[in-house]
């Protein structure tokens, strides 16, 4: 099942359903207005929804469908009340730190690293993203997410797997510039962390198979810079935490909110040949080969794609596509 959010003008959108190939849509506001209340009476709504999913594919519903446009959605939960995000690629962690001077602990090989961030307003997945300076260091983080259910405090990641909802791809924005400073102060992101975006669609487990398994995505992630490729990973290869222990990790202290959402952390693989899920592992790997980075950071002007493809190179949940303009 696939579902995402029609702008309407609100906050927080109208939740409709979308066909498998992203051609069609139907609203599904009479079952839940937005994806968040479907969300919070899942097992009532998911049944309703995926009936109204398999008429889209079977054609019965063609007369109260429309033609799905990716311009015309909002992130799949506009706002959230949970965003927390994961640093599960290990290596890539490794090399960013070493970029900006900082030794990383034998502890991160352990134990997942996640933030906090914030969750009140989710850009749009596809148009423009305002940022103040260009001097700021912009960069993109493509990234993988879940969406939970209500997870009770202590969940272990062997009881992790049914509170997994949903699935979504992720444009983390980070302002590399401001990182340096904002960790030295030992309290974290903030004005590092600009607002979040998400793919156009948010797609249940199942409508990835095999590719979909023990908590982790099984696809690569591609990301183009300025219409030319700058990554594709494998992200079910060389992620230290899966899903499920990220839950767990979470977890430890605190309930989970029905409507969590929880970020991978940037795609990176040990193969190189792969490229990069964000421009400061690539400016790191190029200072360790030619002594300083040669790939700038993003200007006014300069856009992203982000998309994960099937084995029939269908695309999933449809591409994050974005343009860095002045804020």
């Amino acid at each position: 099942m696939k579902l995402a959010t029609l702008k309407n003008g609100t906050r927080d959108g109208t939740l409709i359903v979308v066909s498998r190939d992203l051609s069609r849509a139907i609203a599904a506001d009479e079952v839940a207005p937005t994806l968040q209340a479907a969300l919070d009476d899942w097992s009532e709504t998911s049944p309703r929804l995926d009936t109204i999913y398999k008429s889209l594919e079977t054609g019965e519903s063609a007369d109260k469908s429309f033609p799905f446009s990716t311009t015309d959605v909002e992130s799949p939960l506009p706002r959230a009340y949970h965003w927390v995000d994961g640093s599960a690629y290990v290596n890539h962690v490794e090399l960013v730190r070493k970029a900006r001077g900082a030794e990383m602990p034998e502890s991160f090989w352990h134990e997942p690293l996640v933030y906090q961030g914030g969750s009140d307003e989710m850009l749009p997945p596809v148009g423009d993203v305002p940022v103040p300076s260009e001097d700021f260091g912009i960069d993109v983080e493509a990234e993988t997410a879940i969406i939970t259910d209500d997870v009770p405090m202590g969940t272990s990641a062997a009881d992790a797997a049914n509170h997994i909802k949903l699935l979504m791809l992720v444009n983390d924005w980070s302002l590399r510039g401001l990182i340096p400073g904002e960790l030295a102060k030992g309290f974290g992101f903030y004005q590092s962390k600009p607002a979040t975006s998400f793919s156009p669609v948010a797609v249940t487990p199942d409508e990835l198979g095999d590719s979909f398994r023990d908590g982790t995505f099984d696809l690569p992630l591609i990301t183009h810079l300025n219409g030319e490729l700058f990554g594709q990973p494998e992200c079910g290869i060389d992620m230290t935490f899966n899903f499920l222990q990220l839950i767990e990790h979470a977890a430890r202290t605190r309930k989970l909110g029905t409507g969590t959402i929880i970020g991978s952390g940037t795609i990176s693989n040990y193969d190189r040949s792969r490229g990069s899920s964000c421009l400061a592992e690539k400016r790191m790997l190029e200072t360790i080969e030619h002594g300083k980075p040669v790939t700038s950071f993003m200007r006014y002007g300069d856009t992203v794609r982000i998309e994960m493809n099937d084995a029939q190179n269908n695309s999933i949940f449809g591409a994050i596509e974005q343009k860095v303009v002045p804020g």
